[in-house]
Order: structure tokens, then C-alpha cells, then sequence
């Protein structure tokens, strides 16, 4: 009896969990056709309900039929039950998360929010519902036409994932991941993820993947690699024996067609499916050949069906493009910034180093431009040979040279969690792209070739289009003098060759950013690389044995396109710069181009000199003196100028000695070669003189000056801007000797025919004007001296521009003689606005910076402000010595202000032995004579008697 009850209770169960259940069923499904997609737990319950309902037909039917035992059905019982509690919990979460047809707007907007939250509570019931789906089909049927049924339903494993990665338990997260996620919430949605080689895309899909699983245990996750048709294939066959597809290991199958079937069949569930290393489109555009089954091009292979999602991992955005249909579902993958640099790097060592340095630990993810796979394999190269190895001695290592740069970038450390067949080196990984690119586009190869010479930030188009065809010849173009880009001389190209050029150049462009080689700027006329895409590249030259003719190429552009020694290209000078300075590494072999990357150097350094950056000058300075002496001789009146011009680099740090000797050599070798009347041999007879002031040998300054200008007068004519120059030099030697009247007639002499000849809005004019007005202000004429400064500043404004370091000069003179007037609020104004800019554009230990520091510390001290004057004299004293040495003569300034600004505050002993030791100094350096010296003796005396 009790047996008999026990069946109708099944049989009862069943009736109403059917009834019930077909009710929830549609309630989705109308729910579905009015909003068009339900969120994405709900739909894998609705894929799961229609087995469920069926499988239960099928057990009541097979009581019916008494066709199951009495224990079986009895065993059934609580099976069943256990469906009834899924479908009541199932049916309370629709209630409260999806929207009915009565809801409010904000109702519903809530309802919608909420059903985000149960999500994880619906894929549990899905998984629990699947398990009763099997167990009652299988036990249902016993009879030989339901067998089938029960041996497909039970053949069917749980979901489960093909990543063939472990997880890397040093995983850095990223923001990435949550922009995956919510990209990936669209009904068959297809996300990329593109960018570098070696930036991280793969692992962020290994991580995703895991997450996926751990969120969601009832959701396939497949991993397709997608390098060759053949690798796709493959990943479509693994996907085929993992879900136990009929057919899948027989050799005339149609593995694509197959798994693509499967994947759009929603009752089969949810998947999401990873495609790796999606970098070339003709894996996708032909037939897939990789075996003779294989009908369906691979991009017809890609289902679009809700129950699943695809993310793309790329190097070529047009790949991913064509891959997603919408540049709106392409994730551009960057570099890490420093903080998650330093976190993967710190997490890779673990456990190898505890006592890294935080600032080693910086400078090493920056000089690895922070990519990810870079800063693996330098940990990994750690790790393996510590403590002998430690991220300090990989730095060293790093910065020692190309070649120790280039073993360390190029190891191919294993990396469980990438690719097998890839390379773990950063080198090896985009010499893949380049190849690609030179196969594919030879003409985006040259161009990328080109660029890998520049500087790496700010290259301009103006010289790229056009330079990089396989026919412009290195040595094709070197002129007799330096040319200006704007130049139309060599101009011989028709209109429609500079279109093709055009258009050539932005398919070229194009595809170097879609394998993100290259960036470009806001305005899109500059790009950018990073420096170890450009390490790579000319690696990569080299091993081709093309790079020494690319640098030939480059040395040839930078000659033709550097300006010459002028300040109206001054402008020209600083956007062109740091590409002159990146030619350093560009020394050709070839004679006649060797004096041409002479020529640049040269060119550059005399910018250099004007921003105060004197090592760089000097460096530049030196290796093209070395070029020259090697392509045209010691005493080559070229390779003389450019001794000359170094010795005007060690007179502006101070070294009058070498500055001297390295005159003298250059002048005497001149008269020899050149005569004692050639305008070179005077250029070095004036610079002598300029040493000779700067030493405060104004007497022998003086005779020097007007030995060149009587000189001048005679081989170029009075009115000449060289003669003019030395009339002006003249006038400050003059004024410097206290010869005011004198220097008043020489300064108004040469500012008059500057005006007549080279104009009054000239630069070299401008100056003469400050030099004049530098006469009246120690004249002691404040007036005239503050109208002709205010004059020449609002000239420069609009020649030079209001950043011009003539500019800000102006600025700060002006600020000197409203000082000098006791205009202190005034002077202060104008001495911060020439110090801060100056500071934005030469930098805060420039020498004409730290000059404009010590002025306003004097307007400080007038004004009593002495606690702030000090400050600011301790830090130009301070930066004047790592600057400019200890024994400079603006060094020995800062330290005369300093000991009147101590003695101001009643610090007298202090003062005193600071001014000693900087009257020793000025005695040792300038001489007894010098009035610098003259002056902090005096001092000392007048202190000495106060005292």
C-alpha cells in the first residue's frame, strides 16, 4: 500500500512540477519577446527548463507504462521534489528581478539592476537542474526506445574549460579586466583585446578565463590559438573531444562545421570562447586548409549565438576589427603604468631578492618602458642566478651598451603560461611583427625602419613623407652648406608624386598603429614610439644588414632638414633637437656622410649651448671634431671652428684656462693656414677676447677687440654684422672698465647701423639695444636705461616670442634696473615672471636661471627680506656648484651675496669666513687684479675695520 502511494505521490509531483514549470518557462520567454534579451544567467536557466520538463514527461510516462522498478521509482521520489524546490527558488528570483508589464519605469530600472545580483544564485540552480536532468533521463529509461535518449543526455560532461595555462598566481590586476567584463554582457558579444607583443594581452585572457569559471562553474570556457589555420583548427578539435561531440576523432569529419554547430545550439549552454594570437587576417580569409575536411573559411566559423561570447587577443587592430564588426569593442592594451610595473616585478621576485631598492626597482621598469612580458623575463633572468644577480646589477647591465642591452632583451626565458611556439623574448616577440609587416607592406617596414632613428617622441611628418622610398639614396643629397626644411631649392617632384607620397604614407602609418609600433600626437602630424619597440627594430637592421645604410639615410635627412646657426630658427632648432641628438648614435663610415653627421652635431650643439645643456654640447662638440679631423684633417679650417666652439663650452663652465689655451691653438693654426685678415681666423681672435673678459682682463680684452675690429673694418667694411658685432663687443668691455662715456659712443655706433642694416626688430639688434641700455643703467641713468630694456623685451615678444631665452633675459634686466630704482614690489614681479619661466623653459639649473634667482634674492635683500634672500642664495650657491664647479666665477657671485646676506642678519663671523674663502678662490682663479676679487677684499677690510 504504502508503495502504491509512493507512486501516485511521484506521478502527482510531476503533473504539478510540469504545470508549474511550463508557467516559469514562458514567463521568460515573454519577457524575452518584449525586451529582446533577458540577462545572461536568466537565458542559460531558459535553455536548461524545456530538458528539464521533457525529462520529467518522459519519467511519468515510463511509470505509466510501468516500465520502471518499484526501488527505481521510489528513488526517483526525492529527485523529483528536489526539481520542484529549484523551479519554486527560480520562479521568487524572476519576481523580484525581472520587470512585468505593470512595472514602473523606475520599477523596472531597480528590477533590472537587481537581476545583475543574482546572477551567480541562477547559475547555481542551472547547475543543480542539469544534475536532475541527467539522473532522470537516465533512470527513466529502461526501455529500449529510451535508451538513446538517456545515453546522449548522460554522455554529456559537465562544462569545463580548455585553457591549456595554469593561473599565474602573480597576476597584477588590471582595470582591463573589468572593461572585459562588461563589454562581454552583450548577447553574443565579441570583445579584442590589441596592442604590443609582450604588453600582456594573453595573460589578461588567462586570468579572465579563470574568473569566468569561478564566477560561473556552469559556463565552457575554450582556448583557440589562432597563429595558423592549422592552430585553429586544432583548438576547434579540442573543443569537439572535450564536449564528446559524435564524430569529433574520425578522420572525414568537418571538425569546423561541427563544433560550430554545437556552439550555436543553446541548449548546449553558455560558453565563452578565447582566440589567441589573432595577428594575421589571411588565417581568417581563406579556406581553412589545414586538412582536407576542413570546407569553411575560419571567419564563418565564428558562431554568433547568445548563449556564448568570443575575446580576441591581437597585435594588428585590423585584425580585430574585422574579427568584431566595431572599433567600439576593441580594447587598446598599453604598457602598465609605474605602480603596476613595479607590483608584477616585486611579485615575480618574490621570495629571490627582500632587499630590493625602490629606486632600482623604478628606473628598471622605466628603462623596460613598462612591458609586462620585459619585466618578466628580467625577473625571471634574476631569480634564476641569485644572489649573484640582483635588479641593481641588471640596471648596470641594461645601461652598459647596445650589445649587453640587446643579450639581456633577446633571453628566452620559458614561460609556462605562454604560448609554446612563441618567443619569450621582447626582441624575438616584435621582430615577429616586423617581419610580418615587411612580407605583408615592405614600404611600412622602411618607413618603421626610418623612425627607429629618431628620437622617440615628437617625430614629424614633414620627414618622414617622402624619405623612406627604396630609391632615395643616403648619399644622394649632400649640399655645400647646411640646408633650411623650408627650403624649395631641391624641390622637384610634381604635384601628383607628392600625392602618392601622401597617400602611400598614410597607408604605411596606418599599418604601423594597428600593430601599435607607432602613436601619433593629438594633432596627428607626430608619432611616437616606444624605445624598445625602436631598440628592436634596428636590432633587427642589423641582423638583415641593413642598418648602417638606414643610418646613412638618417644622417642625410637630419643634414638636409637642421637649420643653420641662426636665432630666427631657434624655433626650428628645439622641435628638431632631440632628433640631432639621437644622430649621435648614427656615426657613418662612409667619409663624405661623416661630415655631413659632422655638420649636424655642430649644428645642434650651438642650441645646446643656448638651453645650458654644456654636456651635451660638449659631447656633440667632440665627437664632431673627432669626425672631422678623421674625413678632413687636424688643420681643416672646418675642423678649427669646431675647436673653437668647444672652447667657447669650457668658457661658459667657467674653465678659462682650457677656454684660453684651445683659443690660442685654434687662432695661431689659422694665421698659419688660413692668414691673420681671414674672417675665421678673426672669429677666433674675437672669441679670445670674449675668454679675456671673462677673466676680467679687460685691458687685454680690450686691445684684442679692437685689433679684430679695425680687422674686420678692413676685409668685410664697416657696416658688416660681424664688424658690427665687434663694435658692440667693444662697447662692454668698455662699460665693464668703467669707460661709460666711451662705451655710450661705440654701443650707439653699433645700434645705429644694425638698425640701418639688419633692421631694428633684428635679434642682434635687440641685443645691442640691451647692450646700450646696460651702459646707461651704470651710468647710473635708471630712466633711460628701464625705457630702453621695456623697448627691446616687447620687441623680442613679438620676434622671438615670449619664451625666448633672449626673452625672459630682457625680463630679468628689466627686473635689475626697477630694483636698482628701488621699484622693490615692481622689480619682484618681474624677477618672478622671468625666473619661472625660465625655470619652465631652460630648466631650473640653466646658468641664465640661476642668474635670475640671484637677482630677485638681491631684490629680496633690498627690500629687508633677508631670511628669503638667504634661502635663495643657499640654493643658487648650492646649484652653481654642481653646475658650474666650485671655482666659477658666478659660483664665487653667490657666495660674495650670501656672506653681505649673513652679515645683514648679524651673522658676522659666518660671513666673514665665507667672503675669505671666496676672495681666496677669486685671487687663485681671476687674480689679484680681477675687480671681482678687488671687490671682496674691500669688503673684507671694511669689515675688518667695523669690527
Amino acid at each position: 500500500m504504502a508503495e502504491a502511494l509512493a507512486v501516485i505521490g511521484i506521478v502527482a509531483n510531476i503533473i504539478q512540477l510540469v504545470d508549474f514549470g511550463s508557467r516559469v518557462l514562458k514567463r521568460l520567454e515573454d519577457y524575452q519577446s518584449k525586451l529582446g534579451e533577458v540577462p545572461e544567467a536568466f537565458r542559460h536557466i531558459k535553455a536548461e527548463l524545456p530538458a528539464l520538463l521533457d525529462a520529467l514527461q518522459q519519467t511519468k510516462a515510463a511509470i505509466d507504462a510501468g516500465s520502471l522498478q518499484d526501488k527505481t521509482e521510489k528513488a526517483l521520489l526525492p529527485a523529483v521534489e528536489g526539481c520542484g524546490v529549484q523551479i519554486g527558488l527560480l520562479n521568487d528570483v524572476i519576481i523580484k528581478a525581472l520587470p512585468e508589464s505593470g512595472d514602473s519605469w523606475t520599477r523596472r530600472g531597480k528590477k533590472a539592476a537587481r537581476s545583475l545580483w543574482y546572477d551567480a544564485k541562477v547559475e547555481k540552480i542551472t547547475a543543480v537542474v542539469r544534475g536532475y536532468i541527467q539522473t532522470l533521463t537516465y533512470h527513466a529509461a529502461t526501455s529500449s526506445t529510451l535508451r538513446p535518449l538517456a545515453d546522449r543526455t548522460l554522455s554529456r560532461p559537465a562544462p569545463s574549460s580548455t585553457v591549456p595555462f595554469r593561473r599565474d598566481p602573480h597576476f597584477v590586476d588590471r582595470e582591463i579586466l573589468a572593461e572585459i567584463d562588461a563589454k562581454s554582457q552583450k548577447s553574443a558579444s565579441r570583445v579584442a583585446l590589441v596592442g604590443l607583443g609582450g604588453v600582456g594581452k594573453s595573460q589578461l585572457a588567462v586570468e579572465y578565463s579563470y574568473r569566468i569559471r569561478e564566477k560561473s562553474p556552469a559556463t565552457w570556457v575554450f582556448w583557440v590559438h589562432a597563429g595558423t589555420a592549422a592552430r585553429f583548427e586544432e583548438g576547434y578539435r579540442k573543443i569537439a573531444e572535450r564536449t564528446k561531440l559524435p564524430g569529433w576523432n574520425q578522420s572525414d569529419v568537418d571538425i569546423l562545421s561541427l563544433v560550430y554547430s554545437w556552439l550555436c545550439d543553446e541548449a548546449n549552454g553558455r560558453w565563452v570562447m578565447i582566440i589567441d594570437n589573432a595577428d594575421d587576417l589571411a588565417v581568417f580569409s581563406r579556406n581553412g586548409n589545414a586538412s582536407s575536411n576542413a570546407q569553411a573559411a575560419l571567419l564563418e566559423s565564428l558562431p554568433q549565438s547568445p548563449n556564448g561570447s568570443i575575446l580576441i587577443t591581437s597585435r594588428n587592430r585590423k585584425v580585430a576589427f574585422r574579427l568584431t564588426g566595431s572599433s567600439a569593442d576593441i580594447i587598446n592594451v598599453h604598457p602598465m603604468d609605474q605602480v603596476h610595473s613595479l607590483a608584477l616585478l616585486r611579485n615575480k621576485l618574490e621570495g629571490s631578492d627582500d632587499s630590493i631598492k625602490q629606486d632600482d626597482a623604478v628606473a628598471l621598469v622605466e628603462a623596460l618602458d613598462y612591458m609586462p612580458l620585459a619585466i618578466t623575463q628580467a625577473a625571471a633572468y634574476i631569480s634564476q642566478r641569485a644572489p649573484r644577480a640582483t635588479v641593481s646589477k641588471y640596471l648596470q647591465n641594461l645601461r652598459k651598451g647596445d650589445k649587453d642591452r640587446a643579450k639581456l632583451l633577446d633571453m628566452d626565458i620559458g614561460d609556462l603560461r605562454r604560448d609554446g611556439t612563441a618567443s619569450n623574448s621582447i626582441i624575438g616577440t616584435w621582430q615577429i611583427s616586423f617581419e610580418h609587416i615587411r612580407k605583408e607592406r615592405p614600404s611600412a617596414a622602411r618607413l618603421l625602419s626610418l623612425m627607429s632613428l629618431f628620437d622617440r617622441q615628437g617625430i614629424p611628418q614633414s620627414l618622414l613623407v617622402g624619405h623612406y622610398q627604396e630609391d632615395n639614396e643616403a648619399n644622394s643629397d649632400f649640399g655645400e652648406n647646411d640646408a633650411n626644411p623650408d627650403s624649395e631649392d631641391n624641390d622637384t617632384k610634381s604635384d601628383s608624386e607628392d600625392d602618392n607620397d601622401n597617400s602611400d604614407f598614410e597607408d604605411d602609418l596606418n599599418t604601423l598603429m594597428s600593430f601599435s609600433l607607432v602613436a601619433s600626437d593629438v594633432d596627428g602630424h607626430r608619432f611616437e614610439m616606444h624605445r624598445l619597440v625602436q631598440f628592436s627594430t634596428r636590432k633587427w637592421l642589423e641582423l638583415q644588414g641593413k642598418l648602417e645604410g638606414w643610418k646613412k639615410k638618417y644622417v642625410t635627412l637630419m643634414y638636409n632638414s637642421y637649420p643653420i646657426r641662426e636665432y630666427e630658427n631657434w624655433k626650428v632648432c628645439q622641435a628638431l633637437f632631440p632628433h640631432a641628438q639621437a644622430a649621435l648614435a648614427c656615426r657613418p663610415t662612409d667619409y663624405r656622410a661623416l661630415e655631413a653627421w659632422a655638420s649636424v652635431l655642430y649644428n645642434a650643439a650651438w642650441y645646446a649651448v643656448g638651453i645650458g645643456n654644456y654636456d651635451v654640447a660638449s659631447e656633440m662638440n667632440q665627437s664632431a671634431l673627432k669626425a672631422r679631423e678623421a674625413a678632413l684633417g687636424a688643420e681643416h679650417p672646418t675642423t678649427l671652428c669646431n675647436i673653437n666652439e668647444l672652447a667657447l663650452i669650457f668658457k661658459s663652465r667657467g674653465k678659462y684656462d682650457e677656454a684660453e689655451a684651445m683659443h690660442r691653438q685654434v687662432l695661431e693654426a689659422q694665421e698659419k693656414v688660413l692668414g691673420k685678415e681671414h674672417p675665421h681666423t678673426l672669429i677666433s681672435a674675437s672669441n679670445l677676447g670674449y675668454v679675456f673678459e671673462g677673466q676680467g682682463k679687460y685691458n687685454e680684452a680690450e686691445a684684442m677687440y679692437r685689433q679684430v675690429l679695425e680687422a674686420r673694418e678692413k676685409v668685410l667694411g664697416k657696416e658688416h654684422p660681424r664688424t658690427l658685432a665687434s663694435v658692440s663687443n667693444l662697447g662692454q668691455v668698455l662699460t665693464s672698465q668703467g669707460k661709460y662715456n666711451e662705451a655710450e659712443t661705440m654701443c650707439r655706433r653699433g645700434l645705429e647701423a644694425q638698425e640701418k642694416v639688419l633692421g631694428k626688430e633684428h635679434p642682434h639688434t635687440l641685443i645691442s639695444v640691451s647692450n646700450l641700455s646696460r651702459v646707461f643703467q651704470s651710468q647710473g641713468k635708471y630712466d633711460k636705461a628701464e625705457a630702453m630694456y621695456r623697448q627691446v623685451l616687447e620687441a623680442q615678444e613679438k620676434v622671438l616670442g615670449k619664451e625666448h631665452p633672449h626673452t625672459l633675459t630682457s625680463v630679468c634686466n628689466l627686473g635689475q634696473i626697477l630694483t636698482s630704482q628701488g621699484k622693490y614690489n615692481e622689480a619682484e614681479t618681474m624677477c618672478r615672471r622671468g625666473l619661472e619661466a625660465q625655470e619652465k623653459v631652460l630648466g631650473k639649473e640653466h646658468p641664465h636661471t640661476l642668474m635670475s634667482a640671484s637677482n630677485l634674492a638681491s631684490t629680496l635683500w633690498c627690500q629687508g627680506r633677508w631670511k628669503k634672500a638667504e634661502g635663495l642664495d643657499v640654493q643658487v650657491l648650492e646649484a652653481r656648484k654642481r653646475v658650474l664647479g666650485v671655482e666659477h666665477p658666478e659660483t664665487l657671485k653667490s657666495m660674495h651675496n650670501l656672506a653681505l646676506t649673513l652679515e645683514s642678519q648679524g651673522r658676522k663671523n659666518e660671513a666673514l669666513s665665507l667672503l675669505e674663502n671666496c676672495f681666496h678662490l677669486r685671487k687663485q682663479v681671476l687674480g689679484l687684479n680681477h675687480p671681482d676679487t678687488e671687490s671682496a677684499l674691500e669688503t673684507l677690510n671694511y669689515w675688518g675695520r667695523s669690527s
